[in-house]
């Protein structure tokens, strides 16, 4: 499994991320088109993952999403973890949306 920081995955054009984290913090301020599947779903929606494609999978600061990331992997799916999460995104200043609008 690799790694990639806020702003190298900011760089990427249309990547696709999966946001880990449980509905309340997602909807609190996610990357623009994340797709939300809390790690605890991420085994039953496994079909719902992407697999033409890396995945880039985050949480709020790198932990849930490197487990994410590891399960993904064993599972067939090119995962990428985003170190720092979220939070590292909004220090970094990059724009986030929240309930369907951007911050």
């Amino acid at each position: 499994m690799t790694d990639i920081s806020v702003t190298e995955l900011a760089a990427l054009a249309d990547p696709i991320v999966v946001d880990v984290r449980e509905p309340y913090e997602f909807d609190a301020g996610h990357a623009a088109g994340a797709i939300l599947i809390p790690l605890g779903e991420l085994s039953e929606r496994l079909g719902e993952v992407p697999r033409e494609t890396p995945v880039y999978v985050i949480c709020a600061a790198g932990g849930r999403s490197q487990q994410g990331a590891t399960f993904l992997e064993r599972n067939g799916v090119e995962a990428v973890n985003v170190t720092g999460g979220m939070t590292a995104w909004q220090q970094a200043g990059l724009p986030s949306t929240v309930d369907g609008t951007r911050s």
